[in-house]
């Protein structure tokens, strides 16, 4: 995780100078996030309601957002089967794009943990203990950052140093490439619609390039 959480840091730190600059104390921003903690969605609800949106708009917007957590949720539970319901329900709250994925490689290309939960555990929660530390210096930073500080470039390269490693066979190159070209071609689209579609259509063409492989490979 450690590679991953240089570009988490600069990340969170936006969340609480977006908390503070909307009209939150810094109690009230921290508290938001430890609430929400929702990345880019949580930064977004934060921007509408500091425009004076409704709460229920807000919401919506997040939760359109977050739908790509229904995916990465579905491919965690049969590996965390063994939790209690206590245990499933603090994973599901602490799961992130980044934990998910170092995880699941660990899961799919290696030889698995021998507990797989804590072995989760160890990466969405050093996750959420970082991004909790850089929204409250964010917060308490506030509008004092210098705007020569390229904080929001750190965001896709947190993600980037997130997919280089996953891109070990062409269907995953695919994958990234279809996915990608769809969510930057769509990126003004309404509710973040060029994420999900990025993602759905990036994950089929992966999927068809691999059955295409076994194809030829059979044929």
């Amino acid at each position: 995780m450690s590679p991953i959480l240089l570009g988490v840091i600069p990340f969170g730190m936006i969340a609480g100078v977006a908390g503070v600059e909307n009209g939150m104390t810094v109690l009230e921003a921290c508290a938001f996030s430890l609430i929400t903690f929702a990345g880019a969605s949580q930064i977004a609800a934060l921007d509408l309601l500091g425009s004076g949106a409704a709460v229920s708009v807000a919401v919506l917007t997040a939760t359109v957002i977050n739908l790509r957590f229904l995916m990465f949720s579905a491919a965690m539970a049969p590996h965390l089967q063994t939790q209690s319901l206590a245990g499933r329900l603090l994973s599901s709250y602490i799961l992130t794009d980044h934990a998910y994925a170092v995880a699941n490689a660990r899961y799919v290309t290696g030889p698995p943990p021998r507990d797989k939960a804590r072995y989760y555990l160890g990466a969405a929660v050093i996750f959420w203990v970082t991004w909790q530390l850089s929204t409250l210096a964010g917060a308490l930073l506030g509008q004092g950052i210098p705007e020569a500080i390229p904080l929001a470039f750190a965001v896709p390269l947190s993600f980037l140093a997130l997919m280089m490693p996953a891109l070990t066979n062409l269907p995953a190159v695919t994958a990234a490439v279809v996915g990608g070209a769809v969510a930057v071609t769509l990126v003004g689209a309404p509710g973040n619609l060029g994420m999900l579609l990025g993602a759905l259509l990036g994950t089929t063409a992966g999927f068809l390039h691999q059955r295409y492989r076994s194809w030829r490979a059979e044929a």
